[in-house]
């Protein structure tokens, strides 16, 4: 691996950064500092910097379909910018407050209609879903989570719309993902706000030989992915979980909202009444094994990382979605072959999925890929320095 190509232009450690899939090579950053960086690789120097905000910035999104609006939070805030009118200062358009506590990511769906914005709401773990188009917060899920709400992604090939074009309003057709500090991925129907499938990493992992929830390393979950709809022949339906205690877990998530979907039919033709107060069927949780062989399991012994795993990615380079980048407190990055994650699933063997592992000098905080032949791995660790790499 040669020497990354180093990115300058923030006063203090860079927090977070994101890639533009309609420009090519366009990278955003942000940092400590409260700055924004925006780069072009093929030019030498941050094209803008901008300070929009006093405290740190936690996270940052492209509108999908019109990226030359921003989102970026920022203590309890969402702001929204312009990115054709960046005079100076740079004042966000429109800002949204319905956060309680400091924010730790926003993500925005692929209809660019909800903004979802997760935090520590206190007594009561809250995320928060605002409809982009009405400027209104549309729901707001609780009881999800016992501690914090540390990630959220939509998942874009379960559409709204479609929904509703077809008619099919399956309770299932409206899901976001969050994963928490409570080591639980949950999986929402956030038109009816609430969780239909809690998936707790910190049970025992039956098939994994594990007899007790993990104690000196949590398995916290950091942060999760799930690819966009252009990469599913590559990478199937599944959600990437980056968890404390240094794996990588990739999960089906059409298996996972089958099993629930089973469970209510056959409870229905039984004439059990095993339902929430709402009179709709309760929420699946459960155990690690249980649909076992639809996870794959990525830990230190298929040369996985040796500390939290703080976040993952899709590649947006070459084949779309094939490959799933890892960062870590190990000082490492790591990048997973996801088109053998079928052959792996069926005959239990992980030792091929590994492809390339990137040693580095300082723990990873956030990383995203570009859709170019090079300089297409942007890393942002724990110094003010950005760095690129080039993964073939």
């Amino acid at each position: 691996m040669t020497e990354p190509r180093r990115l300058r232009g923030h006063k203090a450690t860079a927090t977070c950064c994101i890639a533009s899939r309609d420009r090519s090579g366009v990278v955003a950053t942000a940092g400590e500092d409260g700055c924004i960086c925006l780069f072009d690789m093929r030019c030498k120097d941050a094209q803008h910097i901008a300070e929009v905000a006093q405290e740190p910035i936690s996270s940052l999104s492209f509108k999908p379909g019109n990226e030359d609006i921003m989102y970026v939070s920022c203590g309890n805030a969402v702001k929204c910018f312009d990115l054709h009118n960046m005079a100076s200062p740079w004042t966000p358009f429109k800002s949204y407050t319905y956060n309680k506590e400091e924010i730790n990511q926003i993500s925005c769906n692929s209809k660019a209609n909800f903004l979802a914005s997760t935090d520590d709401g206190g007594d009561v773990k809250v995320l928060y879903i605002i409809d982009i188009r009405q400027h209104c917060l549309y729901k707001t899920l609780r009881s999800g989570h016992s501690s914090i709400c540390s990630s959220v992604q939509f998942i874009p090939w379960r559409s709204w719309e479609g929904a509703l074009a077809s008619r099919k309003f399956d309770v299932h057709s409206y899901v976001v993902i969050t994963g928490g500090l409570d080591s639980k991925l949950v999986m929402w129907d956030f038109s009816k706000g609430r969780p239909v499938k809690i998936v707790d990493f910190g049970l025992p992992d039956i098939k994994n030989g594990s007899n007790g929830a993990q104690c000196l390393n949590p398995a916290f979950v950091h942060a999760i992915a799930v690819p966009d709809v252009d990469m599913l022949d590559k990478s199937d339906k599944i959600c990437v979980v980056a968890r404390g205690d240094g794996i990588v877990d990739v999960i089906n998530i059409e298996s996972e909202l089958a099993v629930i979907r089973s469970k209510t039919s056959a409870k229905a033709r039984k004439g059990s009444s095993s339902t929430s107060k709402d009179g709709v069927p309760a929420v699946g949780t459960g155990t690690l094994d249980e649909n076992a062989r639809k996870r794959l399991h990525l830990d230190y012994s298929v040369g996985g990382h040796a500390a939290a795993v703080s976040c993952v990615t899709f590649s947006l380079f070459g084949e779309k979605g094939k490959l799933i980048i890892s960062g870590g407190n190990d000082k490492s990055v790591k990048v997973w072959d996801c088109s053998k994650y079928d052959d792996a699933v069926q005959t239990g063997g992980n030792s091929d999925v590994l492809r390339l592992n990137i040693n580095l000098s300082k723990k990873v905080n956030w990383l995203c890929t570009t859709p170019t032949d090079s300089e297409n791995l942007v890393v942002c660790d724990t110094t003010k320095v950005v760095k690129v790499y080039s993964v073939a």
